[in-house]
């Protein structure tokens, strides 16, 4: 089982590795402008949608009942939930965007150095444990840094943190049919990656009946959690898939809150 220690230096090397990408970058630098893979995202608000949840997870924690308030209001607001913070961010010059990620993933990063690891953390949906909770801000900074590394045309190195993320992809499985109204049809599914340092992960969902074929999704852990976190199709990536069950639930895969995720189209 991770250490929460553990998982907090993960994030903080997360953070670091997308702050080397962006930070380099003039304050007038016309590449904050450039749109990523995320339909009508620039560059400069991948970093303003981080900074703004980092700054919300350290109100969670810190003040729980003015937490609940903010997210009521956001929750019930009409039209983009997302356009505050986006228009916030495009009214800076990227060295102010980068002061702003800076102090909101700090703040939040030595609220949970002080937390107990056993927490619920209250968010925009239900409270998620604190191991849970750091993990899917690992995986939001590992999927948004992806789109910005795709607009600056960086190949990024994987590294052995993305079993947090692969972890996240199959436990939000039953997630992936909720949000669509649907549940999580019955059968055995067998997740077997090949980690980045060169070892092999691997998870079981599911029960099968005696006879049944168990479906398998198999391949580069990297190129697993791009589809989980859908930043690439499936189809442009080495996993095998076998059997309509895993067929099905890879094609909607959601490793990320909210509602139904677009997905991303075949390249070319």
């Amino acid at each position: 089982m991770t250490e929460f220690s553990e998982l907090l230096d993960d994030h903080e090397a997360e953070h670091r590795d997308l702050l080397r990408l962006v930070k380099p970058l003039a304050g007038d630098a016309p590449e904050w402008d450039r749109m990523t893979p995320a339909e009508g995202w620039a560059v400069r608000d991948q970093i303003s949608h981080l900074a703004y949840f980092d700054a919300a997870a350290h109100l969670a924690i810190t003040e729980p009942q003015k937490f609940a308030l903010m997210a009521e209001a956001f929750m019930v607001q009409t039209g983009d939930p997302m356009e505050g913070h986006l228009v916030r961010g495009r009214a800076m010059d990227g060295t102010e965007l980068i002061e702003w990620w800076e102090r909101a993933h700090g703040g939040m990063s030595e609220a949970f150095a002080n937390a107990d690891p056993k927490m619920r953390v209250p968010w925009f949906g239900p409270p998620m444990g604190a191991l849970s909770f750091v993990t899917a801000r690992l995986m939001e900074t590992w999927a948004h840094g992806q789109d910005v590394a795709d607009a600056l045309g960086v190949n990024r190195t994987p590294t052995d943190r993305l079993r947090h993320i692969a972890h996240l992809g199959v436990r939000a499985r039953p997630f992936s049919y909720l949000v669509r109204g649907q549940e999580a049809p019955p059968g055995k599914i067998e997740v077997v990656l090949v980690a980045p340092s060169g070892g092999e992960w691997t998870w079981e969902i599911g029960e099968s009946d005696e006879g049944e074929p168990v479906s398998s999704v198999t391949g580069p852990a990297e190129d697993f959690c791009l589809v989980v976190t859908q930043r690439r199709n499936v189809a442009d990536t080495s996993l095998t898939v076998t059997g309509s069950g895993a067929e099905e639930w890879i094609g909607i895969a959601q490793a990320f809150a909210g509602p139904p995720g677009k997905g991303r189209l075949p390249a070319g």
